[in-house]
């Protein structure tokens, strides 16, 4: 495991580093998890009890092989909740292994759900820019559902239909930009500027950021498991949405496989010129005076995690990521087998490499069929 980090000169602190270690001194961070980590850190980030109540469908539709529902719910604040729920044709009614599809971050808040999985309409441009990015082109959770899934791809407080209105943001965006935004980059760039303000609103609510997007994937996980049509549930998600599967996983005992990509760093080399580029969701108040990210990641072992790293990833360090592989093994020393971390030549991405190696890896540990079972 590497070393302790080297806090004499930490790359955005300068010739304020030596906040890191006298604070990591005095607070007494990253320490080794107590037992029952995972109720101190839902405590720590004010987890929210909510229910997808309400529930009703919007639409249905046929595309090739894949069946399409837009189902919506009430979480109790803000609009309803829209998510995709996507099954292979083939299945018709029969019981399937679902998964919670978590879309990422990824600077663009004005889609959620749509990065991941098309509805009737198929992708904005702005969609298909950045699939082309993340995910080598594939909308994949489309794609995971066609393999013998139940797949739920939810929206999520600030994303998509659970987007803040631009008049309730205080910073806008100038009219006269050259070249102008479309609708959609415009709110985006809003969006990041308001992001901050929601943050503190949360902190100040004894939540956090964290704390609430936790609170409606919970909800989500819980109403995908109550269809008929859903057996064994997992979940998956890069980036952001990765660090929402950790999080699910963390907190949702009945989530029986959590793949993780392209997320996971220990805290202390994130300090070192990473911490700027990410979400306030991965920054909860709190949560570092109980452990480092990756134990928390860890708490449900033996249950089955996979945790891709990608070894040119520009937001996250090697150091971080070789840190967090060996944390996340040691707490699988008792059940290697349940641990699978992947470093592969990759950037911070969910390419088609990835997704084969984790739809692959779902389709084992919740008993798909792999779409060979139905005739």
């Amino acid at each position: 495991m590497p070393g302790p980090l080297d806090s004499s000169r930490l790359r955005h602190l300068g010739d304020f580093s030596g906040l890191a270690e006298i604070a990591m001194a005095q607070r007494e961070l990253f320490p080794p998890p107590a037992p029952d980590l995972r109720d101190r850190a839902r405590e720590a980030l004010g987890v929210l009890a909510l229910t997808a109540a309400h529930v009703r469908t919007e639409r249905t539709w046929t595309a090739g092989e894949l069946s399409g529902e837009e189902v919506s719910w009430e979480v109790g604040f803000g609009p309803r909740t829209h998510a995709y729920v996507l099954r292979p044709t083939r299945a018709a009614d029969g019981v399937l292994p679902g998964v919670v599809a978590l879309h990422c971050h990824a600077g663009m808040k004005w889609a959620g759900k749509e990065k991941i999985a098309d509805g009737p309409e198929g992708p904005s441009p702005e969609v298909a820019r950045l699939r082309a990015t993340l995910y080598d082109g594939r909308a994949w959770a489309a794609e995971l559902a066609l393999r013998g899934f139940t797949v739920l791809v939810p929206d999520v407080l600030g994303w998509g239909s659970r987007r803040f209105s631009p008049a309730d943001m205080p910073d806008g965006v100038p009219d006269d930009l050259d070249p102008p935004l479309s609708e959609a980059d415009r709110y985006d760039v809003a969006a990041a500027r308001h992001e901050h303000v929601l943050a503190k609103y949360c902190t100040v609510l004894g939540t956090s950021y964290a704390g609430v997007v936790a609170g409606e994937d919970l909800a989500a996980a819980a109403y995908l498991r109550s269809r008929p049509d859903v057996g064994a549930v997992g979940c998956a998600g890069l980036s952001g949405g990765g660090l929402r599967a950790a999080l699910l996983g963390a907190f949702d005992p009945d989530v029986e496989a959590v793949a993780v990509v392209a997320m996971i760093s220990s805290y202390r080399d994130l300090l070192d010129g990473f911490v700027a580029r990410h979400t306030w969701m991965l920054y909860p108040p709190g949560l570092s005076r109980l452990c480092d990210l990756p134990d928390l990641v860890a708490s449900g072992a033996p249950r089955p995690l996979l945790v891709w790293y990608g070894e040119r990833d520009e937001i996250l360090p090697l150091s971080g990521m070789r840190r967090a592989h060996a944390m996340i093994a040691a707490h699988y020393r008792r059940a290697p087998a349940g641990y699978t971390g992947v470093f592969a030549d990759a950037g911070h991405s969910f390419g088609l490499v990835a997704q084969e190696r984790v739809f692959g890896w779902l389709a084992r540990h919740l008993k798909a069929d792999g779409g060979t079972a139905w005739p």
